[in-house]
Order: C-alpha cells, then sequence, then structure tokens
C-alpha cells in the first residue's frame, strides 16, 4: 500500500532531526515550528509514541538554545519548569504552542489526571497563545523566515478545552459523580464549540439527569443533542431506553424506527471544524468512559429489538415485515460479523422460529411452514439422545476454570437444539390446526413431545427422573422453557383431538399439559369444553373460573415469542362460556299451582 500524503508530510519534517546540528538562536523559532508541524500530523496518525518523543526532541532543542535544563520525570513539573525556562524569551509562544500539542496528546491516551495537575497553565493557552490564522501573504510580512504552521494554536487550545470539559464529564459520571459532571458540562456550553461538540455536551448532561432518575429532563436533553446534530445516535438510543423503563411502549417503537433509520444513513464525514483541521474531536475524545456512553447497537440489532417489540405489542404486521427485512439483512452481511455483534443477535433458528411465529400471527401458515422446515434440517442430526439437566450447584463440581465453561457451553447447545427442534414441530403443528388439518396437526405435535421425554432432570445425589411442576418451579430458565415447549404441545393435541371427537384423548392431554404449564389459559378452557361435552359440568365450571383467575398477560415478554399461547386458530369465547356457567347456577324457578 502506497503512503498518504500525511504520511510523507511527517516523514519529510522528522528528517530535520536526524542532522546534529548545534541549535541555534537565529533558527530556533523555524525548528520549534517545523517540529510543532510533524508532531500535529504524527499525532493526526495515532502515532502516539512518535509524538511523544518528537515534543521531547523539540523541546530539549530549545532547552539547548537557552542553555537550560530542567530534570524531571513527573510531566507537569517538567512542564512548569519549562515554561519559567522560556517563558520570557523569544521562544515563549513556540513553547505555549508545544505544550498545546502535548496537552492534545495527554487528551488523546486519556491521561486526565495529568491535565487536571497542570490545569492553571492549560486553561491559560487559549488567550495567550498566537493566532495563527493570517493568510500567507500576512504571515510572510510578519515574519517571513519562520514558516507556517498547519494548525492555529489558538483555535486548537480552544478545542482542547472543550474536549477536556467533555470528557471530565463523561470521567465523572462514570464514577458516580453526577453534579461534577453536569458541573464541567454546563462550563463547556459556556464555551463556543462545534455543533458536533454541542450535541456531545446535551447528550453527556441528559445521561447525568437519567442516571438522577430525571427521566424527562435527560429526554429534553436528548431532544436538544438530536436538534443540535441530527447523527447524535446515542441520543436517540438513550431516549428509546428511557421510554422502555418508563413503559411507554409506543414511544419506544417510535424511537426505535428513527434509531434503525439514522444508522442505515450513509456515513458522513466528520465535518466538525470549519477549513482544514487535521486533528478531529473523534482523536481528542478517545476515553473508555465516553465512548461506552457514545456506543450504540449495530442496525440489525435495532432492527430485531423493533421486529420483536411491534410483535409483542400489538404491531404485528409490521413487525413480520422488520423479521423480513432482518432475514434479508442477514444473507447479505458477514456471518462471523454477525456473531461478533454485542448484543449478539438470534442464531439463524432462533431467528427463523420468530419470523415464523409472527407469519402464523398474521395466518401466513404456508411462509411459517417453510421456514419450520429450514430449522428442522438445520438442527435434526444435532438432536442429543438423552439431556439431563443438574441443579445449577452441581453443574460444576467436577471442576472449574474453563472445562467448566466447556461443559456448560456444550449443555447450552442440546438445550438449544432441543428447544429449537421441537419449537419448530409446534409452530409446524400450530399451523395445521389453523388449516383444520387435524391429523397432520397431532402428528407434529406428537413429534414435539417425543423430543421433550429425553429431558431429566437430576437432584443431588438422586438418580435423573422426568421433570415435575415444582422441580421446574425451582429450576433455571432451559427446564422451565421445556416444560412449557411440552405443555404448549400437550394442549396442541388435546385440541386437535377435541376436533376429531376423541375426547378421552383430549382430557388426558389436556391434564398432562396444564402439569408441565400451569398457566396456559388455552389448556384450561379447552380442558372445561372436554368435560362440560363429557356432561361432567360441575367440573367444567370450576375448570374455567380457575383458568379465568390466572393473571391475565397478553404476551409474556420474558419467553421466546415461539412459545406465547396461540392468539389465533381454534379459540374459545369466554363470554359464551361465562353464559353456560350461569345457566347452570340459575336455580329452575318453581311453577305456580
Amino acid at each position: 500500500m502506497g503512503k498518504t500524503w500525511m504520511t510523507e508530510r511527517v516523514e519529510e519534517m522528522q528528517g530535520w532531526e536526524e542532522l546534529v546540528v548545534p541549535p541555534l538562536a537565529d533558527y530556533a523559532q523555524v525548528e520549534l515550528t517545523v517540529g510543532y508541524n510533524a508532531c500535529v500530523y504524527s499525532l493526526a496518525l495515532t502515532e502516539f509514541s512518535e509524538t511523544e518523543m518528537l515534543l521531547t526532541q523539540t523541546i530539549e532543542r530549545a532547552l539547548q538554545v537557552s542553555q537550560a535544563d530542567p530534570v524531571a520525570s513527573d510531566p507537569p513539573v517538567f512542564w512548569r519548569a519549562v515554561l519559567k525556562s522560556l517563558g520570557n524569551t523569544a521562544l515563549d509562544s513556540c513553547v505555549q504552542q508545544l505544550l498545546c500539542l502535548q496537552w492534545a496528546l495527554w487528551l488523546s491516551t486519556y491521561r486526565l489526571k495529568t491535565i487536571q495537575e497542570l490545569q492553571e497553565e492549560l486553561s491559560s493557552l487559549s488567550e495567550t497563545l498566537p493566532a495563527g490564522d493570517y493568510t500567507v501573504k500576512e504571515a510572510m510580512e510578519k515574519s517571513p523566515k519562520i514558516p507556517l504552521v498547519v494548525l492555529d494554536p489558538r483555535r486548537l487550545g480552544e478545542l482542547l478545552q472543550i474536549c477536556t470539559l467533555i470528557a471530565q464529564g463523561a470521567e465523572r459520571l462514570s464514577e458516580g459523580q453526577n453534579s461534577e459532571a453536569l458541573s464541567a458540562l454546563q462550563r463547556a456550553s459556556s464555551l463556543p464549540a462545534p455543533r458536533v461538540l454541542l450535541a456531545y455536551i446535551h447528550f453527556i448532561s441528559g445521561s447525568c439527569l437519567a442516571h438522577m432518575s430525571r427521566p424527562q429532563m435527560a429526554l429534553q436533553c436528548y431532544r436538544k443533542a438530536l436538534e443540535t446534530d441530527s447523527h447524535c445516535v446515542c441520543a436517540l438510543y438513550q431516549s428509546m431506553l428511557i421510554y422502555k423503563n418508563l413503559g411507554n411502549t409506543q414511544a419506544e417503537i417510535q424511537a426505535l424506527h428513527l434509531l434503525h433509520s439514522t444508522l442505515m444513513l450513509p456515513p458522513t464525514t466528520e465535518s466538525v471544524l470549519t477549513g482544514t483541521h487535521p486533528l478531529s474531536p473523534s482523536l481528542l475524545l478517545r476515553s473508555q468512559s465516553l465512548s461506552s456512553l457514545l456506543s450504540v447497537p449495530s442496525a440489525l440489532t435495532v432492527l430485531h429489538s423493533l421486529a420483536l417489540k411491534c410483535v409483542l405489542h400489538g404491531r404485528v404486521s409490521e413487525g413480520v415485515e422488520h423479521y423480513l427485512d432482518l432475514l434479508a439483512a442477514f444473507y447479505s452481511e458477514d456471518q462471523h460479523a454477525l456473531q461478533a455483534e454485542d448484543p449478539p443477535l438470534p442464531r439463524i433458528p432462533e431467528l427463523y422460529l420468530e419470523t415464523g411465529a409472527a407469519l402464523l400471527m398474521v395466518q401466513r401458515t404456508a411462509d411459517c411452514m417453510t421456514l419450520c422446515e429450514e430449522v428442522i434440517s438445520m438442527t435434526l442430526e444435532l438432536l442429543p439422545e438423552r439431556l439431563v439437566l443438574e441443579e445449577p450447584e452441581e453443574r460444576c463440581e467436577a471442576g472449574t476454570g474453563a472445562g467448566c465453561v466447556q461443559k456448560l457451553g456444550y449443555e447450552r447447545d442440546k438445550v438449544a437444539m432441543l428447544l429449537w427442534t421441537g419449537a419448530a414441530y409446534l409452530l409446524r403443528g400450530h399451523c395445521h390446526t389453523h388449516l383444520k388439518d387435524w391429523k397432520q396437526a397431532v402428528t407434529d405435535y406428537t413429534r414435539c413431545v417425543n423430543l421433550l421425554v429425553k429431558v431429566r432432570f437430576k437432584k443431588k445425589g438422586l438418580q435423573p427422573q422426568i421433570p415435575v411442576a415444582d422441580v421446574v418451579a425451582k429450576q433455571g430458565t432451559d427446564l422451565f422453557t421445556l416444560q412449557r415447549l411440552k405443555g404448549l404441545s400437550l394442549a396442541g393435541r388435546g385440541i386437535s383431538f377435541i376436533h376429531t371427537d376423541q375426547l378421552r384423548e383430549a382430557l388426558r392431554d389436556l391434564q398432562l399439559s396444564l402439569q408441565a404449564f400451569p398457566e396456559c389459559v388455552g389448556a384450561g378452557l379447552w380442558c372445561g369444553e372436554v368435560l362440560w361435552r363429557l356432561n361432567r359440568r360441575q367440573e367444567a365450571a370450576a375448570c374455567w373460573e380457575r383458568t379465568w383467575s390466572f393473571t391475565k398477560q397478553s404476551l409474556a415478554v420474558s419467553l421466546p415469542v415461539y412459545l406465547q399461547e396461540p392468539q389465533t386458530g381454534p379459540l374459545l369465547i369466554s363470554s359464551e362460556l361465562r353464559r353456560r356457567i350461569e345457566e347452570l347456577v340459575i336455580p329452575s324457578q318453581p311453577r305456580e299451582g
């Protein structure tokens, strides 16, 4: 790869230092200005060690001219000594320029404590630094023998002052010192600043207020950040999180929409400062605390959150379109890069199942079954012959460290394969019930149940056994999720048996479903229906009343969307069931004689 223009300029200006020439007072300003320019370009290339070396060598030349030799290992002490030695000489302005670059280097390498120790001297730089923005003609007339500086030191000093306050505000925020952070940001807001940096000030102020439990004031700051810079995606992302915490789902979805649209825009070059400016704010604002504040998920991760949120909150058709867009984008991206997402995107089988469940909700059964077939073909040959889940404290008794992590990862993979294959059969069974193909529905639900009987739960000191309801309540997510899948598949098969008039088999499966998943509303209502048809009407009424007493939840947000109870397909109308109960309990009126 060829050298860039900037790299060539740096190498040209570094060449002067290889010439061992005694420092001459008449040419000292030339040397220091060339050194300044070389440091600017070296820093712009993020060659921090090289910049440090250049700065040191340039200052040494200045000290040799004045025959001063401040010796100090501590940077603030050293620079105070340099300023004292050269402050009243002709090199004063050149030394201040170099100190300005030292400030930029410290800020780029997030040495905020060092900056704080020299705060008094650095703060005065923007006032004492000479302006370097005259025209070439003016510069030649002013000092024909001194080369032009490539970056106006005064403008750099002003930029550094603002960036330092922003970095300090972010650092205080990460340490939980919200009031101190707001104080630093308030000082920054009083300074003239580029548009992007003003947006950062508003954004970090909003983050402070959010940490202080003032969500509405935080939202106002985020809004100001977006009004100042429409590409401030971190403000959109944090606004979305506040709406989520406030339970304002529609505003959260709208924020996700805007965030995804903004992330999909082509990247814009950083035009923070007018004219050519080698040192950009992004170079100066590199601290870990600020980077974590400004970080946002990728466009694909946001699109997945948007799709899922729409499906879970009644905007299913919209969610389906987002899921289909996500699948299309998934195959156009580098798969290794996708797995490195933070937070990670769902794996392909899980993404297919989520999309399939959404498609089923809008009655697109053929598309749902196609995705289920894909999942089954991917996972069927990887299914474990048997799956034993242990109590959490037993899982790593045999060892710790890498071996334990590997064992847990292997177990999670086995659970995932079983879950995905079973869920694919479950969704396919739901599709057949929509099509009233009850026989095929029974087949797919049975395939799901047969997979789940492979699961055993092992208590300490006992042999593995079939999990029961009280064990499931104590267990973690894996066993609870698998039991829920089992309950849904048994409920689906029981409902299918009802429609083929196999009432005894239907009652058996629905009761087993309620053992595995006691809060299953569909199983409870249809179990009452079977009891009613078997002329066990008091039991049916009790079953219905018990089912209605469950906490009403439209969709369980904590569970995968493909493990939600079906919202379409064969359903019972609660008002009709209540009418039956009323007719059952109202005694016959005695006839008048």
